[in-house]
């Protein structure tokens, strides 16, 4: 009977034995993300090696161009908005043809262009497609100092001029009266199929595509370490990256960082959070920003995400009317830049865009520029379909975690609010989490100044411990 016992005794250590080795094992096996090899240009890949050579890029913009967009703005038609509708119902066309009549009589494109090609800027094929990048090295550097090569990766509906107020705060810091303790070499490149990157020609260009196409990029500069930060779909750009090649990235900075696998715990939090919030380890200023969870959750996700629903679905067909309308092209996109910056502003009939502090009407017009000559609105809203088509919650990445050192700069008017308590369960190693005092979605655009003091910070705690070295 003993013996009897002794057996079932050992046979339970087995399977309680074999089930942790298979954790263990399993957990490592899935703890990166594979690179993915794709090949995004026309027709068959060719057997030939890929040319590697980088070359220098400048924007320019022809006069053909420039009358034919003048052409368009003189013919536009305009609807009546609705009395006292402000913002609600999208971008109001008093105000639109405000914006108009001073793009066509007061911005200067070519003024604006100069602006672009003040910082360096190159084009390399990766995966049989043209990537474009801007890449600003520190103009001077303190005796035994390096730079520290970052990656910035931009979302929709902006593009790598976002990141243009931002960049003199990290390359230099000490002119802008920040710490030089960490001195950075900028490299900010277009996602495939936005700006003047090349978009790609496939079906099933994702994130993890454009992560793979990055980490090829930073491999290619030369840099076999770096820092990476996004917002938009630059968060998600920069989380793949770190999944692909953690032992690369020695920190991921994050300003938007969105949670897609919901768990229990995550939907206990949402029911009992505002009544309990120290149980599921929200701070007061996570209920305030969430709660009441209906008008600051649901309804607001409902109220703000028909572009994204469209263009998961169908980019094409609405993308059309976008590329062929210099017009329709800005109000959608101011409608963004209005909503997005602050969600209070849909109470204004210039949807806020005229109070703004930190960008005018020249750096709104500069984005859509960008858009509009590179003819790239249509390709940049099929991003959504590959990485949405899906669902949520279905690819590899979602179920998996970040262990490279994280940062997160959560900006107040941000959309949706993501505590640290939901996000430490995808990022398991975040050093840093600040509650920003003010800003919203384009936080390079809108508080370069904050978001410069927060990634410096950051590095500063990462360099300190060596965090990269000990994930």
């Amino acid at each position: 009977c003993s013996s009897l016992a002794g057996i079932m005794l050992l046979e339970v250590f087995l399977v309680v034995g074999a089930v942790i080795i298979y954790y263990l094992f399993s957990k490592k096996k899935e703890e990166t993300l594979p690179f993915k090899e794709g090949w995004w240009g026309k027709g068959q890949k060719p057997d030939t090696e890929e040319d590697t050579t980088v070359w220098p890029f400048k924007v320019e913009t022809t006069e053909e161009e420039l009358s034919d967009l003048f052409r368009r703005l003189d013919q536009a038609r305009f609807t009546e908005p609705l009395e006292n509708s402000c913002f609600h119902y999208g971008t109001n066309s008093v105000y639109l043809k405000k914006v108009v009549s001073y793009w066509k009589n007061q911005f200067n494109w070519k003024k604006q262009v100069e602006v672009l090609n003040k910082y360096p800027q190159f084009k390399t094929k990766i995966q049989g497609i043209d990537i474009h990048f801007v890449h600003v090295k520190p103009p001077r550097l303190p005796e035994g100092q390096s730079a520290k090569p970052l990656l910035m990766v931009h979302g929709w509906p902006g593009s790598f001029y976002e990141f243009y107020k931002i960049i003199p705060l990290l390359t230099d810091p000490a002119s802008h009266g920040l710490s030089d303790e960490h001195i950075f070499e900028v490299i900010c490149p277009s996602i495939p199929g936005y700006g003047f990157s090349e978009a790609p020609h496939k079906k099933g260009f994702n994130s993890v595509s454009a992560a793979s196409v990055f980490y090829e990029l930073m491999l290619r500069l030369g840099f076999n370490e770096f820092y990476a930060q996004g917002g938009d779909w630059g968060w998600l750009i920069c989380t793949n990256l770190a999944q692909i090649a953690p032992n690369h990235m020695k920190g991921l900075h994050l300003n938007l960082a969105s949670v897609t696998s919901m768990g229990f715990t995550h939907l206990l939090s949402i029911l009992l959070g505002r009544y309990l919030p120290g149980l599921f380890g929200f701070q007061d200023e996570d209920v305030r920003r969430m709660f009441p969870f209906l008008k600051k959750g649901l309804y607001r996700i409902l109220l703000e995400s028909g572009y994204a629903h469209i263009q998961a679905t169908k980019p094409d067909t609405v993308g059309c009317g976008l590329n062929d309308s210099p017009v329709g092209l800005a109000a959608y996109i101011l409608e963004k830049f209005s909503t997005w910056t602050d969600l209070e502003f849909h109470n204004l009939e210039d949807g806020g865009l005229e109070r703004q502090v930190k960008f005018n009407l020249d750096d709104l017009l500069t984005n859509i520029m960008i858009y509009w000559v590179s003819g790239c609105i249509v390709s940049s809203m099929r991003f959504y379909k590959e990485n949405l088509q899906k669902g949520i919650g279905t690819q590899k990445h979602e179920r998996l975690t970040v262990q490279v050192p994280t940062g997160i700069a959560s900006f107040p008017n941000e959309v949706m609010h993501t505590p640290q308590a939901w996000a430490q369960k995808k990022y398991t190693n975040i050093v840093s989490f600040h509650f920003m005092p003010q800003g919203g979605h384009f936080a390079a655009l809108e508080e370069p100044e904050l978001l410069a003091e927060d990634i410096l910070q950051f590095v500063g705690k990462v360099e300190k411990e060596q965090l990269w070295r000990k994930k």
